[in-house]
């Protein structure tokens, strides 16, 4: 099972797949966590403890695992029957690879990603920013973002079992 879920910043996303995950935990499932965000400033540092945090008050344990780049990869090397994984987030890789001086590595990475996900063993909850009910930024790398993010989410979801928009906190069923 593959669900994908999306939504803007402090949408409430995150804790609603942490919620989707404790209902794999109460039936007997492993807990995978791969965080994809790199501390690049003391904003995002206290972000990344802020999930710490809430991974560690959680009722079931996670098996975490930092991945920044090689997404698909990771994926593979832990997938394994009655495991769930939760992949926060989808554009945090993205921009890691869209600032890594090596402009063919996302190209690829997506593509496995898209292999990948679909072979799993595991049931995989992926989180996405949903960037393009905005307006048109300024910047070419900017733009260039909220293309890429979303391209990456209308391929996520094609292949993705559930597809859920969460919005203030309130999750709206876009695929089921």
């Amino acid at each position: 099972m593959i669900h994908l879920v999306l939504g803007g910043a402090r949408s409430g996303k995150s804790r609603f797949a942490e919620q989707r995950v404790a209902e794999y935990a109460a039936i007997g499932y492993t807990c995978v966590y791969v965080a994809t965000a790199t501390a690049l400033d003391h904003e995002m540092t206290q972000r990344i403890a802020k999930h710490q945090q809430d991974r560690g008050a959680s009722a079931h344990s996670w098996i975490l695992h930092e991945q920044a780049f090689d997404l698909a990869q990771t994926l593979m090397a832990i997938d394994k029957p009655q495991q769930v994984i939760l992949v926060d987030c989808l554009t945090l890789l993205l921009t890691n690879h869209l600032l890594d001086p090596d402009p063919t590595r996302w190209p690829e990475q997506k593509t496995l990603l898209l292999q990948c996900v679909s072979r799993l063993h595991s049931d995989v909850v992926l989180v996405s920013n949903e960037v393009g009910s905005g307006i048109v930024p300024m910047g070419e790398l900017n733009r260039q973002f909220v293309d890429e993010a979303g391209w990456l989410n209308q391929a996520i979801a094609s292949v993705a079992d559930q597809v859920t928009l969460v919005v203030a906190g309130l999750p709206l069923s876009l695929k089921q």
